[in-house]
């Protein structure tokens, strides 16, 4: 049997190395990345090949998602909404968090994401 790719990388235009070169996390370096661009493919991937050995968040999925017109709602979804979308499919499926890092330059939206994946977490 062929093995699945078992990290999986959300963000809209980086590549892993790229966040390697700001974080030095060395899980950048790793082969086995999968790459996903959007909320769609978040959660298809999960859905289609289960959760991943770990997940890495950027916040802003698109240049354009900022803010409809007189409204503090995002057109597109973010990291935020997949990982929002992870902790309500671990605990429907009563399965547990994969391992998390979070590599968006958002410096509010990586907190939310973490401040979320980690009070679930603690649960």
């Amino acid at each position: 049997m062929k093995m699945t790719k078992r990290l999986l990388f959300l963000d809209d235009i980086r590549y892993p190395i790229e966040a390697y070169r700001y974080t030095k996390q060395d899980v950048f370096l790793r082969k086995d990345w999968h790459i996903v661009r959007n909320y769609e493919q978040f959660v298809n991937r999960i859905l289609e090949k289960g959760l991943p050995e770990m997940i890495s968040f950027d916040h802003d999925l698109a240049d354009m998602h900022y803010l409809k017109q007189d409204s503090q709602e995002f057109i597109e979804k973010t990291g935020y909404d997949c990982a929002k979308w992870l902790v309500e499919y671990c605990m429907n499926n009563y399965l547990e968090m994969p391992k998390f890092y979070c590599h968006s330059m958002n410096p509010v939206g990586k907190k939310n994401i973490e401040s979320l994946l980690k009070n679930f977490k603690k649960l």
